[in-house]
């Protein structure tokens, strides 16, 4: 048993009201340069919709992540081969259209224009060329809140029923925020010929080194969530970094840290890295209880033994005891991992989102099960989309995760008007009176502190060696260095 430690954020979709803020934060802190005005390292997209860059889940076009050849794992876009062919050129990149051309306004001209009989305009230009624009094709969620339009929503690639988004009743909408997933078998370390980019060692965090990059843009096609950009300015990679100067002194993500709804939980979560690559050759329906099965029980004194063994130093393995994260991953099993069937292992999971509760009685309360509560199949989200979504197709996982929300809501719900329910509610979702309000408690009432365990890097601890060959660099990466 390898024991590590990864930082992990969980995104709660129930509760994200699409505003925004987070984007805006780690815009301002990380992306606020020449080259990088196209980049948004964390966006929040509208679901169903296009998503940004446009298709990025479409990895028929792209070619992101891995695919499973015969017991081994290899790279989706190219082999060797290949690989040199394209030195200079990636077929399989996304476009500038696929993002959005950055632009501004010419707000100068408002105040500075010569006198003339008509109203000054502050027209919009290119940030890359300079050139004026004269029509805006596109933006970083231009299919904001356009979920049901069939320009936008009946191309989202979960979507398999496209009937649903044409009928009024049936429409559905709901945000998805993303960052970079600091993957366990991450496709962008293991595509770079330079090497330039890799997980550390001591949190998992995957970063570029900007002097060893050398702008071949392997990275920006390997990875299946397009979470890599290319600086057109600098000829380097950027991307998300997990906000690691906040994080190594205790503090949250800035997205994290600003987010409105408080939809964001982060934490330690220990794994076993032995096994990863044979995880990942099952079926896609298989991967999301795979990936489980490799996150430890930080309470067990075998897992802290191998953790000490390791260098993982005391302040991580407390942390990851109190992790909120390991308490909705593994413990609760509610929180999923984004389209697992590329084969990342991603390190960002997902609760799924619930239909709204009805707040008068109509012709639709037959299709309640719990008084205002929607019964499981009558949820307004399709299981399959979010089976698709978040189970790469697994609709048992979805239904169990469903299953223990919905509990949850028609116990607090008892509980809160004074008449208590059937306790066959909860059972039946596997949980209990002190399991439901502790889950109750970490979604409504969890303080900053609650909601984010972060254990401040304590170097001087650390055997520099010990964590220098803990430096991950996925698992073909490290079959490469070893051979």
């Amino acid at each position: 048993m390898d024991v590590r430690a990864q930082i992990v954020m969980v995104f709660n979709l129930d509760k994200c009201i699409g505003c925004h803020t987070c984007s805006i934060s780690c815009k301002n802190i990380w992306t606020d340069r020449k080259g990088a005005e196209y980049m948004w390292w964390n966006n929040v997209e509208t679901k169903p919709g296009v998503g940004y860059p446009k298709q990025w889940e479409n990895q028929q076009r792209f070619k992101g992540g891995f695919v499973v050849d015969g017991k081994k794992l290899r790279l989706k876009a190219m082999g060797k081969g290949p690989t040199l062919l394209n030195m200079f050129f990636q077929p399989n990149m996304p476009k500038i259209e696929d993002y959005y051309e950055p632009f501004d306004f010419d707000y100068g001209n408002l105040a500075g224009a010569k006198d003339s009989d008509d109203q000054p305009v502050a027209r919009a230009f290119s940030q890359i060329s300079g050139d004026d624009i004269d029509e805006i094709q596109g933006g970083p969620n231009w299919d904001d809140d356009l979920s049901g339009s069939q320009i936008y929503a009946a191309k989202d690639m979960n979507l398999q029923d496209k009937q649903v988004v044409d009928q009024y009743d049936t429409m559905f909408m709901q945000y998805l925020p993303r960052i970079c997933n600091h993957c366990l078998n991450p496709a962008c370390v293991a595509s770079c010929p330079s090497r330039a980019l890799y997980k550390r060692g001591e949190d998992g965090i995957v970063l570029v080194d900007q002097n060893v990059c050398k702008g071949w843009r392997f990275c920006t096609s390997a990875c299946p969530y397009k979470k890599v950009y290319f600086n057109w300015q600098s000829g380097k990679a950027e991307k998300c970094i997990f906000c690691y100067p906040r994080v190594e002194s205790g503090q949250c993500n800035a997205c994290a840290h600003s987010c409105v709804g408080r939809i964001r939980y982060v934490g330690v979560l220990l794994y076993d890295a032995d096994g990863v690559e044979a995880s990942l050759t099952g079926s896609d329906d298989q991967l999301v209880d795979a990936q489980r099965a490799h996150i430890l029980d930080p309470r067990d004194p075998k897992v802290q033994e191998g953790a000490r063994k390791n260098g993982i130093t005391e302040q991580w393995l407390e942390a990851a005891v109190k992790s909120p994260v390991y308490t909705l991953v593994k413990e609760f099993g509610i929180a999923l991992p984004l389209h697992p069937e590329f084969r990342t292992m991603p390190m960002a999971y997902y609760i799924p989102s619930l239909s709204p509760v009805l707040s008068v009685f109509g012709e639709t309360h037959k299709l309640l099960e719990h008084g205002m509560i929607p019964a499981l199949e009558k949820l307004r989200v399709p299981i399959g989309y979010l089976a698709s979504l978040l189970a790469g197709g697994n609709h048992q996982v979805i239904e169990k995760a469903l299953r223990k929300l919905i509990a949850l809501r028609v116990f607090m719900r008892g509980e809160n008007l004074g008449a208590p329910v059937d306790a066959a509610v909860l059972s039946d979702a596997g949980m209990d009176r002190a399991s439901a309000l502790k889950l109750y408690r970490l979604f409504t009432l969890a303080g900053y502190n609650e909601r984010n365990v972060i254990p401040a890097q304590q170097r001087e601890d650390q055997d520099p060696e010990k964590r220098k060959q803990q430096a991950g660099f996925g698992i073909l990466e490290k079959t490469r260095r070893a051979k």
